[in-house]
């Protein structure tokens, strides 16, 4: 399951946040300092040094975006985040080509490992400051990639399962967070099932508030989520 979420950063964040990635004294560093030994082969970027107060106040930023939004909760059922990074691409350094992120990682804000379910990115220059730059999340056997390009403030969530890549940039600059999910439901399967029950469930209670059924659906869902989720 691909998911856009719009709006995850309010306007104002996303200028707090660029100011910050901006910032002459900003501490880019190779991206490839981060990458496994399959990635460092394709990867092309720049990244904001993780130790940096730039990168500590932009981490509780996007994290707290998270922790207020409905639709990541519903979907992603998150049990560890990836402390979020943050990465530019242009001029010389424009692109990561196809790879498939490690299975698991060691944050180095939280010391947790985390198993990456679902990949994360924030997108945080607007659309039309830079040209390519694509996030193409390839699809499995029988089904389309998909290139995603979205305004500043929104992000994708999609299968951390995924081949993927990020299109060279040709003009201007592109500025995104990034980071993994682990689910305390690890099936996708299960996860997306989940989910579409509880959306259908918001729909029903708009329509028809809290009635006897929604309450029954509500209970299915529970024990759904206490048979898989694991924590």
């Amino acid at each position: 399951m691909t998911l856009h979420l719009k709006g995850l950063l309010t306007t104002t964040e996303v200028a707090e946040a660029r100011a910050l990635l901006l910032a002459p004294e900003a501490p880019w560093v190779d991206g490839r300092t981060s990458a496994g030994a399959q990635a460092v082969q394709q990867k092309n970027n720049q990244q904001l040094a993780q130790d940096s107060v730039s990168t500590g106040t932009l981490r509780e930023m996007v994290l707290a975006a998270l922790r207020r939004d409905p639709v990541v909760l519903s979907a992603a059922l998150p049990r560890r985040i990836f402390n979020p990074l943050f990465n530019r691409y242009g001029g010389m350094a424009n692109h990561y080509g196809p790879h498939v992120d490690s299975a698991v990682m060691h944050s180095s804000a939280s010391g947790e490992w985390v198993r990456s379910d679902l990949s994360c990115t924030v997108f945080l220059s607007h659309p039309d400051e830079y040209d390519g730059g694509e996030l193409v999340v390839h699809g499995g056997p029988g089904e389309p990639s998909r290139q995603i390009k979205l305004p500043a403030g929104d992000a994708v969530l999609y299968p951390g399962t995924s081949v993927h890549e990020v299109m060279p940039v040709t003009r201007g600059e592109r500025l995104a967070s990034f980071f993994w999910i682990e689910s305390m439901v690890r099936s996708p399967e299960q996860r997306a099932l989940l989910f579409e029950m509880d959306m259908s469930l918001l729909t029903l209670r708009q329509r028809h508030g809290e009635s006897a059924e929604a309450r029954a659906l509500t209970g299915t869902y529970h024990n759904l989520l206490r048979m898989w989720a694991s924590t």
